[in-house]
């Protein structure tokens, strides 16, 4: 629907401009847009690489061992199903890291690798065992300390205070974490 909606308004803006004899302001607003939105990319996409890379490299080295240790007692509270001492537990571990972090692009992989290996574990090939579906419950909410993403593009918009958004994220995030939780256990009662 939006790939119809989008093409029409620009189309109409065009012909408005052009009709509207602000030919020349149209030509400057376009090409001012395409200046922020390269400068834009440019700085998530030197965020982006930056974060990708320490979590590349905590991955392969002992701090993913070490961070996984100091999550073993929340993610065998939260995924209980999930074997003590797996590949399973350090796949989680590393998204929740990154997620915390706010990296939701170096989340993804790591996220679906830690899927893969519960889909393994699981003995239902056909349904989502508790454990993964509280493991997408988190990854939607996204709890994040350090919203990265948000930041860098608060920073690069001109922001005063581009960490003001922290607390706000804080309790979005828990309130969705929270709100998913309840309903996802009701829906399993009903069921």
């Amino acid at each position: 629907m939006l790939n119809i909606v989008w093409p029409i308004f620009i189309i109409i803006s065009f012909i408005y401009g052009i009709f509207s004899g602000n030919l020349k302001e149209l030509n400057s607003s376009i090409f001012e847009s395409i200046n922020s939105v390269i400068e834009l990319s440019l700085n998530l996409l030197g965020t982006m690489c930056f974060w990708c890379g320490i979590m590349k490299i905590a991955t392969e080295t002992t701090v993913a061992e070490k961070l996984t240790k100091i999550l073993k007692p929340i993610i065998r509270i939260i995924f209980p199903e999930v074997r003590k001492n797996s590949k399973t537990e350090k796949e989680i571990s590393m998204n929740m890291i990154a997620n915390i972090l706010g990296l939701g692009n170096a989340a993804t992989p790591l996220g679906l690798k830690a899927m893969k290996s519960m889909q393994e574990e699981n003995k239902d090939k056909e349904k989502l065992t508790n454990s993964m579906t509280m493991f997408i419950i988190l990854n939607t909410a996204s709890i994040q300390i350090i919203p990265t993403t948000v930041i860098a593009i608060r920073n690069s918009m001109g922001s005063d205070n581009p960490t003001k958004i922290i607390f706000p994220i804080w309790v979005a995030s828990i309130s969705a974490a929270l709100v998913r939780n309840y309903t996802n256990k009701n829906f399993y009662k009903n069921e």
